[in-house]
């Protein structure tokens, strides 16, 4: 059957070949993190949380102009059936977007209208939902956090973790990266940082979340026979990081103190449309919020890299849409066919009729028995506009 749906969208087939051969090269959290992270950290907390941080990048490995042509030289006129159609044409105006960002990452403005082409900003509602979340006083608020576990002892964690799903996926530590964890799909690979000290709870959650989501859906997009689902669908961050932190939440282990954390990322996000700076911001969550110095830091180099990243506002978002989602005992399996929307769940179904896309190959385990027993949480998620 799979040779016979080639044979009768031979014309899409190539166009999915080609955009995956083009795809490889625009990894933006490659070129995003920057490479100074640890000494800009020194110099700031030595400045006493003054002096802007000088960020220094990668340098990009292919032509920018060359690449969009490549992508907008598709003939996309040759697939017959119109949604399928839409949707890669939406989807090469997000990778062209994506190149844009990729091009002036450590260029100020011009960076930051790019990441708000591609991933929007908050907007009222969203502030007002993340102020909401922040009234909640927090169960574990004043709690010494128990960081005991090296970027060496999580390796060995997630290793084990990882024995639970059908697939391979490689782990390295890099000093690198803003987050804790993060996972590079073209290359199947679960970044940690080195320098890390991790909780239980933290290894807990990055294994659902990263492992159990984020690797579960590259696997699955991998297995597809469209190349599109495994290099992702338009906007599919929202619904991606909303299917992660759902992940935490089933397995028992988010807690109040993460989804404020969630928060604070939209309130970071919302200062850089204020016009704040890398020390204006840092000076809201540290003095305003009280938020720790350390975590202050990390919230605010996640916004302010590149020259102003919206994206982490969409965790919050995303995790309203799915958590109703699920509420309403629909489907999860479908949203993890790849990298794909819940906006765009009309035309998946549409293509698995027509033979172009296949069940999940991988579900996430903790999707079969929701372990919460956090009451505030459900009234928190519940009561979200």
């Amino acid at each position: 059957m799979y040779f016979n749906v080639v044979d009768t969208h031979a014309a899409l087939f190539e166009i999915d070949q080609n955009l995956d051969r083009l795809v490889k090269n625009i990894e933006l959290l490659n070129y995003l993190n920057p490479l100074n992270i640890e000494q800009e950290k020194k110099r700031f907390f030595a400045s006493k949380f003054t002096e802007e941080p000088q960020f220094k990048y990668r340098k990009i490995k292919f032509s920018p102009f060359k690449l969009q042509r490549l992508f907008f030289n598709q003939r996309l006129e040759r697939i017959t059936d119109d949604d399928v159609r839409r949707l890669y044409r939406d989807i090469i105006y997000e990778y062209s977007g994506l190149i844009e960002c990729i091009d002036t990452i450590g260029k100020g403005k011009s960076f930051y209208y790019n990441s708000l082409k591609v991933f929007g900003t908050p907007n009222e509602r969203d502030v007002e939902n993340a102020r909401f979340i922040l009234h909640f006083e927090d169960e574990d608020e004043g709690q010494k956090m128990d960081d005991r576990f090296t970027a060496n002892d999580a390796v060995a964690y997630f290793e084990d973790f990882g024995k639970r799903y059908d697939f391979e996926f490689n782990i390295k530590q890099s000093t690198s990266i803003s987050a804790a964890a993060m996972v590079l799909n073209a290359s199947n690979t679960l970044v940690l940082k080195k320098n890390h000290k991790f909780s239980e709870n933290q290894l807990k959650v990055l294994a659902n979340h990263e492992i159990g989501v984020h690797l579960v859906t590259t696997h699955n997009g991998k297995s597809q026979p469209l190349k599109i689902f495994s290099n992702g669908f338009v906007n599919n961050t929202e619904t991606q990081e909303g299917l992660a932190v759902l992940s935490e939440y089933m397995s028992g282990n988010l807690t109040l103190s993460r989804l404020k954390e969630l928060a604070k990322r939209v309130i970071a996000a919302d200062s850089l449309i204020k016009g704040y700076s890398f020390v204006d911001t840092f000076d809201l969550l540290y003095n305003q919020y009280k938020v720790p110095k350390d975590k202050a830091w990390q919230i605010t180099l996640r916004i302010h890299r590149g020259g102003g990243f919206t994206k982490d506002y969409l965790y919050l978002t995303g995790l309203k849409k799915v958590y109703d989602y699920y509420q309403q005992n629909r489907d999860l399996g479908i949203l993890l066919t790849g990298k794909v929307t819940l906006e765009d769940l009309p035309v998946i179904e549409k293509m698995t009729a027509m033979g172009l896309a296949i069940p999940s190959k991988h579900l996430t385990d903790s999707y079969a028995t929701n372990h919460n027993t956090n009451t505030k949480l459900d009234f928190i998620l519940r009561n979200l506009k």
